[in-house]
């Protein structure tokens, strides 16, 4: 039997400027994310669905999860396979199309690692860990739209070998 992992949190409307969901124009999309002692995420809708700019949308709370997520699995591969990461900055972006009735979807996200190694000869088995912490991503393998991976991988030549 797999093993299950249960997850729970609190999403708290606080949007509500004191005549509630009357018109569309007379609520905030302001929410609270909240789970256990852990900081909360002030989330909004994004600017385009009347939302406050100045927090989080679901839209990219979606990307940074699916970044993250194969960020913590590369980041494992590599431990296990002797590739030593100095360093690890993606600058990810998602596209999501919306649709006649109102809704919409994602269409892709393209993940775009910078991974830096210690050692040249770690490049370029650095670079094929990207398609194995893909396949074993939790979150994109819940997604049901492509992710894209468009990594590049420096050498640290600062980094002073202990050992």
């Amino acid at each position: 039997m797999a093993k299950e992992h249960h997850y729970a949190l609190t999403v708290t409307w606080d949007g509500n400027t004191g005549q509630g969901t009357s018109t569309y124009r007379s609520y905030e999309r302001s929410h609270v994310i909240s789970a256990g002692t852990k900081s909360v995420i002030m989330g909004s809708s994004d600017p385009a669905f009347r939302g406050d700019k100045t927090r989080y949308n679901p839209e990219e709370l979606l990307v940074a999860s699916l970044s993250s997520c194969h960020m913590l699995s590369y980041l494992h591969l590599c431990a296990v396979a002797g590739v030593v990461v100095t360093d690890y900055v993606d600058n990810a972006s998602g596209i999501m199309v919306e649709t006649a009735d109102g809704g919409g979807h994602f269409s892709e996200v393209t993940l775009n690692p910078v991974v830096t190694v210690t050692e040249q000869s770690m490049i370029d088995k650095a670079n094929e860990l990207h398609e194995q912490a893909n396949r074993v991503c939790f979150i994109a393998n819940s997604c049901n739209f492509p992710v894209y991976h468009k990594p590049s991988c420096l050498v640290n030549k600062d980094v002073e070998k202990t050992g």
